[in-house]
């Protein structure tokens, strides 16, 4: 394995004093872990996300808290950084087994009522807005069955600018809607570290705004959020995916950077003659590699259509572009 994948590698890392990394396994092909923490607080913990309701997984992270002498019911909460099932189920699963509470941030309820009563996905009409007919076809076409039994409400809605006080330190919980409307990020400025979840990763950008809820302008909410972590002190960012590294700082100016090109960059192609976001995504390259928008699966490929929406919007918003309607799909325009 090469550096860039040991964060990957099963057990419990001690990132800080009191604080374990715990890397759990992920279904996907390129995505394959993501972090959850353990914090001690005196004879209990409380874990930073929970991990992927997966088969093995619930025995991976009871072995984990074992071997820093811990068990599965010592943990009295779970703080969730956000309601995508790789952070937030496993969290349900570990409460119902072996109690504790769980914790999410209030801008995700809207997201959660939504799983229990949208009947038909909004995304099938945001792709085809999109111009991405065939992608919205098929979503419609889609029959597989949506499970809700992983799903459940937390015991507690975590608001802007409130502390969390443990035996052995506060964190302060910090609203930082982009990747999801209800993300959080949990501060620790005595110790010197960012719990970030999706919010900051060191190695890949976050995806905006996936959720069956979708704000008007993921991207804005996402850049003001990345404004909101720099004015903190400086602090080691401890990430769901990834391994920690020593500045937030850096990772968020480089994200700053990345998005400010995909802006610069999706407004010379509607330059070039782009019309929908459909017609710009397919115009640029898409992951560290830049693949063709072809060479994605079609999951990805849904997610580069809503990213590419999501830049052109903060465009219009900044008077770059123009957006107007047309047999139900959206076209931009040079100002």
């Amino acid at each position: 394995m090469d550096d860039r994948h040991a964060w990957e590698q099963p057990g419990a890392h001690e990132e800080a004093p009191g604080v374990w990394r715990i890397p759990l396994p992920l279904p996907g092909d390129s995505l394959k872990a993501v972090n959850v923490y353990a914090v001690a607080d005196g004879d209990r913990l409380v874990m930073i996300d929970g991990g992927w309701a997966l088969e093995g997984s619930p025995e991976l992270l009871a072995g984990a808290l074992r071997s820093i002498e811990y068990q599965p019911g010592d943990v009295r909460e779970y703080l969730v950084t956000h309601v995508h099932r790789d952070h937030y189920t496993l969290a349900v699963a570990m409460r119902r087994e072996h109690g504790g509470s769980v914790a999410l941030g209030e801008g995700e309820k809207a997201t959660l009522d939504a799983f229990y009563e949208v009947t038909v996905h909004p995304d099938i009409a945001a792709l085809h807005e999109a111009g991405a007919l065939d992608l919205s076809r098929m979503l419609a076409a889609w029959r597989g069955e949506r499970d809700t039994t992983d799903w459940e409400y937390p015991d507690r809605w975590l608001t802007d600018g409130i502390d969390v006080p443990l035996s052995t330190r506060t964190l302060r919980v910090i609203a930082t809607p982009g990747h999801t409307r209800g993300h959080v990020v949990f501060h620790d400025p005595e110790h010197g570290v960012l719990f970030a979840g999706d919010h900051v990763l060191p190695h890949i950008t976050p995806s905006l705004g996936v959720e069956l809820v979708r704000p008007q302008s993921p991207l804005r909410l996402y850049m003001d959020s990345l404004a909101t972590v720099r004015a903190l002190p400086d602090a080691r960012l401890l990430p769901a995916h990834g391994p920690a590294v020593a500045s937030v700082h850096a990772r968020v100016d480089e994200l700053v950077r990345h998005h400010e090109q995909r802006l610069e960059i999706m407004l010379g192609e509607v330059r070039k003659g782009a019309a929908t976001a459909f017609e710009v995504a397919n115009a640029i390259g898409w992951t560290r590699r830049g693949r063709a928008f072809a060479e994605l699966d079609e999951f990805n490929q849904m997610l580069a259509v809503h990213e590419t929406v999501a830049h052109l919007r903060l465009l219009v918003e900044h008077g770059e572009l123009t957006a107007s309607s047309a047999d139900g799909i959206t076209h931009y325009a040079v100002t």
